[in-house]
């Protein structure tokens, strides 16, 4: 059963049609015990894939304020190797960055084969925050679309595994989330004037994500809709996300590693044989 909402290559999405608080029925005690059998599903899975190198993973996840990326970079990956796993946030760019393409240093930080890598915001901010306060001519961002399409269907076609999360918050939940952050002293260093006032964006930032949603939701790289208005619900659906694009490679990965250890053990016979290896007793 899956929890998040895929989006079909070519449809029109209206963001109105889906709940942010959808649970599939479960409770949250079910969910995250559900979660749980996934986190071992997952660190398996990673391990395999950082033996095997042949492939990476990219991770997206994009949202509105307070809609849980930290969170869920946190939960989700709680069971994975920290060595086989590369996070990057990408802030406002530098004058360096802006002096080449959009796309130039997102592709430097596209992870490596056998890693997995995690955009906590990504080069979609560029068809989102560029559009909704005109840092870019219309002309410029709506070209985008496509140029990510392209870019996204290299990085598939040269073994980048894509999953890319709308963590799709209400704006009531957001609201009640950013009076918690004032009310709570431990969590006041997330507190930032500017989220209120990119509120004020509410409608811009949620058309502007369904434009992007509906250009950029391709058969190589589909956006998925992850309700986040309950947290516990949000990091299922992510970790279900990433679970169900690993699990097609589990067996060819296992079969290159069996090559690979026959190989090693094959050397290593050869080498006893010769002389050039100790054999323990």
């Amino acid at each position: 059963m899956g929890y998040a909402y895929t989006v079909t290559p070519g449809e029109r999405v209206d963001l109105a049609r889906y709940d942010p608080r959808h649970d599939a029925g479960l409770e949250k005690e079910e969910g995250e015990e559900r979660l749980k059998i996934l986190d071992e599903e997952l660190a398996e899975l990673q391990e395999l894939l950082y033996a095997a190198g042949r492939h990476s993973v990219l991770l997206i996840l994009q949202g509105l304020d307070t809609s849980g990326k930290d969170g869920a970079v946190k939960r989700v990956l709680k069971e994975v190797n920290p060595a086989g796993c590369h996070i990057v946030s990408f802030k406002a760019p530098t004058a360096r960055e802006l002096a080449h393409d959009f796309l130039w240093r997102v592709h430097a930080a596209v992870p490596e084969r056998g890693q997995l890598g995690v955009f906590n915001r990504s080069h979609y901010e560029d068809v989102l925050v560029a559009r909704v306060h005109d840092l870019v001519p219309e002309g410029v961002w709506r070209a985008r679309y496509d140029q990510i399409n392209a870019f996204e269907r290299l990085l598939a076609d040269t073994g980048t595994i894509l999953v890319k999360c709308f963590l799709y918050i209400s704006k009531a939940e957001q609201e009640e989330r950013l009076l918690a952050r004032e009310r709570d002293v431990t969590k006041a260093w997330k507190l930032s004037s500017g989220d209120w006032v990119e509120r004020r964006s509410w409608e811009r930032y949620i058309a502007a994500y369904e434009d992007a949603l509906s250009a950029c939701s391709t058969p190589a790289a589909p956006w998925r809709i992850v309700p986040a208005d309950r947290k516990w619900f949000r990091n299922l659906a992510v970790a279900q996300l990433l679970v169900e694009a690993l699990r097609p490679h589990k067996d060819a990965w296992l079969a290159h590693l069996r090559q690979v250890g026959e190989r090693e053990l094959a050397a290593i016979q050869a080498a006893r044989a010769a002389g050039s290896v100790e054999r323990r007793a």
